[in-house]
Formats: C-alpha cells, sequence, structure tokens
C-alpha cells in the first residue's frame, strides 16, 4: 500500500488514459476503488456487475459509483454514497485513501473521479437494486494479477484493451483500465501475455469504454 499511495500522488490522468479530460462540460461523477482484505484471500477489490437487463453497460462489471448529486460535498460523498445505494456499503468503515485524477468517458459525457479507499471495518454487502446491480463480489488481487487470469479484449467497435478473467466474471473497459494502472502502480503486477486476444461476448457489447494504459488500448484492430 505505501508503494501504490506513494504513486497516486502524483498520478497524472495520462497514467490512466489516453484521452484529454475536458476543462469544462460533461457531467461529474465518482467511483469507488474499495480495497480490503480477507483472512483466506489476502488484499481484495471491491466490484459489483450490472444488471443484464440494463439499457446501457449491460452485464458488465465495475465500480461501484455514479453521478453526483448536488448535495455531495466532494467526489469522495458521491463514491461513498452511490455504494451505500448499491451495495448497502456503511461509509463509516471506508477510510479515503486519495481521489486520483478525473478521467474522461465521451460516450457518456461523464467526467469520472476514482476514488481510492480502504476497507477498515469490512461487512456484508449486497446488490440493493437487483434492477441495476446482479452481483457484487471482493476480488483478490492474487487472482487479478495471475498472468492466467489477464487477457486482452476486443469491442465489436474495434476496441481492444485489457480485461481479467476471474471467479467466473470478466472485468473489461473502463474499470479494467483503472485497475490494471493501480496494479501497475502498486507493484503487485505480474508479466503476462498479452497475444491472449478475446472478443467481448455479445451481452456486453456495451460503448466502448475510453480508460486504461494497454499498449493498444483504444485502437482498433482489423
Amino acid at each position: 500500500m505505501a508503494t501504490l499511495l506513494a504513486r497516486v500522488g502524483t498520478a497524472r490522468a495520462e497514467d490512466f488514459t489516453r484521452l484529454t479530460t475536458p476543462e469544462n462540460g460533461g457531467r461529474e461523477s465518482a467511483v469507488l476503488v474499495l480495497l480490503g482484505e480477507q483472512a483466506d484471500t489476502g488484499p481484495d477489490v471491491l466490484i459489483l456487475q450490472r444488471a443484464a437487463t440494463l439499457r446501457t453497460h449491460a452485464g458488465q462489471p465495475a465500480f461501484p459509483g455514479g453521478a453526483a448529486d448536488p448535495e455531495d460535498a466532494d467526489a469522495s460523498a458521491t463514491a461513498l454514497r452511490e455504494a451505500n445505494e448499491e451495495v448497502g456499503l456503511d461509509p463509516g468503515s471506508v477510510t479515503v485513501l486519495a481521489e486520483l485524477p478525473k478521467l474522461w468517458i465521451p460516450v457518456s459525457e461523464f467526467v469520472v473521479t476514482p476514488v481510492l479507499a480502504w476497507w477498515h471495518a469490512p461487512h456484508p454487502v449486497r446488490s440493493c437494486e437487483p434492477a441495476e446491480v446482479a452481483h457484487v463480489a471482493r476480488l483478490p488481487i492474487e487472482e487479478l494479477v495471475d498472468p492466467a487470469n489477464r487477457v486482452r479484449v476486443r469491442h465489436p467497435s474495434g476496441w481492444v484493451g485489457p480485461a481479467f478473467a476471474v471467479r467466473g466474471m470478466l472485468v473489461w473497459g473502463f474499470t479494467a483500465g483503472v485497475l490494471a494502472a493501480l496494479l501497475d502502480m502498486g507493484g503487485w503486477s505480474r508479466p503476462w501475455s498479452p497475444g491472449r486476444l478475446v472478443d467481448l461476448p455479445p451481452t456486453g457489447a456495451s460503448p466502448a469504454p475510453s480508460a486504461g494504459t494497454d499498449e493498444v488500448d483504444e485502437a482498433p484492430v482489423r
């Protein structure tokens, strides 16, 4: 954690995406990158899976989060409120560590602030809104960095980016891009073969995402 915290203190948007975040415009939002630890599996990160019936991002794994409300004091408040609404997370069980650079998602015109946090008092979480959240999981860092679980996915648009195949979930897109960057910053990543390319299943064919540091991220592959 010390290595990660030291690195995110100087992180720039360019460390996560090739897209430039506009100075004005876009809808403010935030996601919670919640790290915790379990006795049997070690450090982990909280990930939810969107319901398959949603019109956008159907079935896609993601960090808890969403658009800012006028009452939210800052990005951390937005991320914690959304996590409480989506999975029943107690904001008092979380220590916010850092607000990362704002990232631009042009397909939805969101300006997203990832909020890095430590789950100092873990408790059971669940889907509080089944119509939006189908599943909630704590994915071990050890399994995320396992080379056998790392692939690249190809979106129907031709976009290619990093992904993680862990515990029946295919984490890709914006979420995988942020995760990949943070794993690198923390010194946790292990060498893996970028030649493992899989086509994104049709059920996950949401608009192409726009964050990540994969060498061909955001580039069409023919």
